[in-house]
Protein backbone atom coordinates (compact mmCIF):
# COMPACT_ATOMS: atom_id res chain seq x y z
CA UNK A 1 0.00 0.00 0.00
CA UNK A 2 1.18 3.53 -0.75
CA UNK A 3 1.58 6.09 2.09
CA UNK A 4 -1.48 7.95 0.73
CA UNK A 5 -3.58 4.79 0.86
CA UNK A 6 -2.44 4.09 4.43
CA UNK A 7 -3.27 7.65 5.47
CA UNK A 8 -6.70 7.49 3.82
CA UNK A 9 -7.46 4.17 5.51
CA UNK A 10 -6.55 5.57 8.92
CA UNK A 11 -8.68 8.67 8.38
CA UNK A 12 -11.71 6.63 7.24
CA UNK A 13 -11.43 4.16 10.13
CA UNK A 14 -11.03 6.91 12.72
CA UNK A 15 -13.82 9.08 11.34
CA UNK A 16 -16.17 6.09 11.23
CA UNK A 17 -15.41 5.25 14.86
CA UNK A 18 -15.82 8.89 15.88
CA UNK A 19 -19.17 9.21 14.09
CA UNK A 20 -20.52 6.00 15.64
CA UNK A 21 -19.35 6.98 19.13
CA UNK A 22 -20.65 10.55 18.80
CA UNK A 23 -24.00 9.20 17.57
CA UNK A 24 -24.24 6.93 20.61
CA UNK A 25 -23.47 9.86 22.91
CA UNK A 26 -26.03 12.02 21.10
CA UNK A 27 -28.70 9.44 21.87
CA UNK A 28 -27.64 9.45 25.51
CA UNK A 29 -27.94 13.24 25.55
CA UNK A 30 -31.66 13.05 24.94
CA UNK A 31 -32.09 10.17 27.38
CA UNK A 32 -30.07 11.72 30.20
CA UNK A 33 -30.70 15.45 29.82
CA UNK A 34 -33.52 15.53 32.40
CA UNK A 35 -32.01 12.99 34.85
CA UNK A 36 -28.74 14.99 34.77
CA UNK A 37 -30.47 17.86 36.55
CA UNK A 38 -30.62 15.72 39.68
CA UNK A 39 -26.81 15.71 39.81
CA UNK A 40 -26.80 19.48 40.34
CA UNK A 41 -27.43 19.08 44.07
CA UNK A 42 -24.56 16.60 44.41
CA UNK A 43 -22.28 18.91 42.44
CA UNK A 44 -23.05 21.78 44.80
CA UNK A 45 -22.40 19.57 47.82
CA UNK A 46 -18.93 18.82 46.43
CA UNK A 47 -18.28 22.56 46.04
CA UNK A 48 -19.36 23.15 49.64
CA UNK A 49 -16.98 20.45 50.90
CA UNK A 50 -14.07 21.90 48.94
CA UNK A 51 -14.72 25.44 50.21
CA UNK A 52 -13.22 24.40 53.54
CA UNK A 53 -9.99 23.27 51.84
CA UNK A 54 -9.25 26.47 49.91
CA UNK A 55 -5.95 28.19 50.72
CA UNK A 56 -3.67 30.49 48.67
CA UNK A 57 -0.96 27.81 48.46
CA UNK A 58 -3.43 25.18 47.25
CA UNK A 59 -4.75 27.66 44.71
CA UNK A 60 -1.27 27.97 43.22
CA UNK A 61 -0.82 24.20 43.14
CA UNK A 62 -4.19 23.68 41.45
CA UNK A 63 -3.44 26.36 38.87
CA UNK A 64 -0.19 24.60 37.99
CA UNK A 65 -1.82 21.16 37.82
CA UNK A 66 -4.70 22.43 35.67
CA UNK A 67 -2.19 24.04 33.26
CA UNK A 68 -0.94 20.54 32.39
CA UNK A 69 -4.34 19.85 30.83
CA UNK A 70 -4.59 23.09 28.84
CA UNK A 71 -4.18 23.25 25.07
CA UNK A 72 -1.26 25.66 25.53
CA UNK A 73 0.65 22.74 27.08
CA UNK A 74 -0.87 19.76 25.27
CA UNK A 75 -0.39 21.06 21.71
CA UNK A 76 3.43 21.48 22.05
CA UNK A 77 3.61 18.23 24.04
CA UNK A 78 1.81 16.31 21.29
CA UNK A 79 3.98 17.89 18.58
CA UNK A 80 7.16 17.02 20.48
CA UNK A 81 6.03 13.41 20.90
CA UNK A 82 5.09 13.13 17.23
CA UNK A 83 8.46 14.55 16.21
CA UNK A 84 10.32 12.27 18.62
CA UNK A 85 8.75 9.05 17.33
CA UNK A 86 8.80 10.22 13.72
CA UNK A 87 12.39 11.45 13.41
CA UNK A 88 14.32 9.96 16.34
CA UNK A 89 12.74 6.60 17.18
CA UNK A 90 11.51 6.08 13.60
CA UNK A 91 8.29 4.52 14.88
CA UNK A 92 5.73 6.02 12.54
CA UNK A 93 2.76 4.19 14.01
CA UNK A 94 3.25 5.80 17.42
CA UNK A 95 3.30 9.18 15.68
CA UNK A 96 0.10 8.28 13.83
CA UNK A 97 -1.59 7.22 17.08
CA UNK A 98 -0.61 10.42 18.87
CA UNK A 99 -1.79 12.73 16.08
CA UNK A 100 -5.00 10.81 15.41
CA UNK A 101 -6.08 10.50 19.04
CA UNK A 102 -5.22 14.14 19.85
CA UNK A 103 -7.22 15.55 16.93
CA UNK A 104 -10.18 13.18 17.22
CA UNK A 105 -10.43 13.78 20.99
CA UNK A 106 -10.60 17.52 20.38
CA UNK A 107 -13.35 17.11 17.77
CA UNK A 108 -15.29 14.74 20.01
CA UNK A 109 -15.07 17.14 22.96
CA UNK A 110 -16.36 20.08 20.89
CA UNK A 111 -19.23 17.99 19.47
CA UNK A 112 -20.33 16.81 22.92
CA UNK A 113 -20.14 20.28 24.45
CA UNK A 114 -22.32 21.64 21.65
CA UNK A 115 -24.84 18.82 22.20
CA UNK A 116 -25.16 19.22 25.97
CA UNK A 117 -24.67 23.02 26.14
CA UNK A 118 -24.37 23.01 29.91
CA UNK A 119 -23.25 26.32 31.37
CA UNK A 120 -20.26 26.56 33.67
CA UNK A 121 -20.57 27.12 37.44
CA UNK A 122 -21.70 30.67 38.23
CA UNK A 123 -19.07 31.41 40.89
CA UNK A 124 -15.55 30.31 39.85
CA UNK A 125 -12.96 30.33 42.62
CA UNK A 126 -10.43 32.66 40.96
CA UNK A 127 -11.54 33.76 37.50
CA UNK A 128 -14.21 32.93 34.96
CA UNK A 129 -13.49 30.56 32.07
CA UNK A 130 -15.11 30.81 28.65
CA UNK A 131 -16.92 27.97 26.94
CA UNK A 132 -19.36 25.27 27.96
CA UNK A 133 -19.14 22.97 30.94
CA UNK A 134 -20.20 19.42 30.07
CA UNK A 135 -18.18 17.31 29.60
CA UNK A 136 -14.88 18.62 30.97
CA UNK A 137 -12.45 19.10 28.11
CA UNK A 138 -9.52 18.97 30.53
CA UNK A 139 -10.70 15.57 31.79
CA UNK A 140 -11.15 14.16 28.28
CA UNK A 141 -7.81 15.44 27.01
CA UNK A 142 -5.96 14.39 30.18
CA UNK A 143 -7.21 10.81 29.85
CA UNK A 144 -6.52 10.57 26.12
CA UNK A 145 -3.07 12.22 26.23
CA UNK A 146 -1.64 10.84 29.47
CA UNK A 147 -3.50 7.55 28.95
CA UNK A 148 -1.80 7.26 25.56
CA UNK A 149 1.52 7.85 27.32
CA UNK A 150 0.68 4.87 29.57
CA UNK A 151 0.07 2.81 26.41
CA UNK A 152 3.41 3.94 24.94
CA UNK A 153 5.29 3.25 28.19
CA UNK A 154 3.82 -0.26 28.30
CA UNK A 155 5.43 -0.94 24.90
CA UNK A 156 8.69 0.97 25.32
CA UNK A 157 9.88 0.38 28.90
CA UNK A 158 10.82 -3.16 29.96
CA UNK A 159 11.94 -2.41 33.54
CA UNK A 160 8.98 -3.33 35.77
CA UNK A 161 9.57 -0.92 38.67
CA UNK A 162 10.15 2.02 36.33
CA UNK A 163 7.10 1.21 34.22
CA UNK A 164 4.86 0.91 37.30
CA UNK A 165 6.27 4.15 38.71
CA UNK A 166 5.48 6.04 35.49
CA UNK A 167 2.00 4.46 35.37
CA UNK A 168 1.32 5.69 38.91
CA UNK A 169 2.62 9.19 38.19
CA UNK A 170 0.49 9.53 35.05
CA UNK A 171 -2.65 8.22 36.80
CA UNK A 172 -2.16 10.69 39.66
CA UNK A 173 -1.69 13.46 37.11
CA UNK A 174 -4.91 12.56 35.26
CA UNK A 175 -6.90 12.52 38.50
CA UNK A 176 -5.20 15.71 39.67
CA UNK A 177 -6.09 17.61 36.50
CA UNK A 178 -9.74 16.60 36.84
CA UNK A 179 -9.79 17.49 40.53
CA UNK A 180 -8.21 20.89 39.85
CA UNK A 181 -11.13 21.82 37.58
CA UNK A 182 -13.60 21.10 40.40
CA UNK A 183 -11.44 22.83 43.03
CA UNK A 184 -11.21 25.95 40.85
CA UNK A 185 -15.01 25.82 40.34
CA UNK A 186 -14.79 25.96 36.56
CA UNK A 187 -16.44 22.54 36.23
CA UNK A 188 -18.95 20.52 38.19
CA UNK A 189 -17.86 17.13 39.54
CA UNK A 190 -20.27 15.46 37.10
CA UNK A 191 -18.55 17.27 34.20
CA UNK A 192 -15.20 15.81 35.22
CA UNK A 193 -16.50 12.31 35.90
CA UNK A 194 -18.20 12.25 32.49
CA UNK A 195 -15.00 13.55 30.88
CA UNK A 196 -12.98 10.74 32.45
CA UNK A 197 -15.43 8.08 31.24
CA UNK A 198 -15.77 9.51 27.72
CA UNK A 199 -12.01 10.04 27.40
CA UNK A 200 -11.25 6.48 28.50
CA UNK A 201 -13.85 4.99 26.13
CA UNK A 202 -12.56 7.04 23.21
CA UNK A 203 -8.92 6.19 23.97
CA UNK A 204 -9.72 2.46 24.05
CA UNK A 205 -11.83 2.65 20.87
CA UNK A 206 -9.12 4.62 19.06
CA UNK A 207 -6.35 2.22 20.08
CA UNK A 208 -8.36 -0.83 19.02
CA UNK A 209 -9.12 0.77 15.64
CA UNK A 210 -5.55 1.95 15.04
CA UNK A 211 -4.04 -1.36 16.17
CA UNK A 212 -6.34 -3.11 13.71
CA UNK A 213 -5.36 -0.74 10.90
CA UNK A 214 -1.66 -1.27 11.65
CA UNK A 215 -2.02 -5.05 11.51
CA UNK A 216 -4.00 -4.82 8.26
CA UNK A 217 -1.42 -2.56 6.63
CA UNK A 218 1.46 -4.80 7.69
CA UNK A 219 -0.30 -7.83 6.20
CA UNK A 220 -0.87 -5.96 2.94
CA UNK A 221 2.75 -4.90 2.71
CA UNK A 222 4.09 -8.44 3.23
Amino acid sequence: MTPWQITLLIIIQTLLSLVLFAAAIAILVFLLRKPMRSFKYMDLVVFDKLDRQVTPSRNRIMLFVTSLGKHQFLIPANLLLIGYFLFIERQNWFSIRIATIALSSLVLMLVLKSLFRRKRPLAPLLKAVKGLSFPSGHAIMAVTFYGLLIYIVSHEIAIDWLRIGIYSLLLVLIIGIGFSRIYLRVHYASDVLAGFIIGLLWLLISLVVLDGVEEYVKREIQ
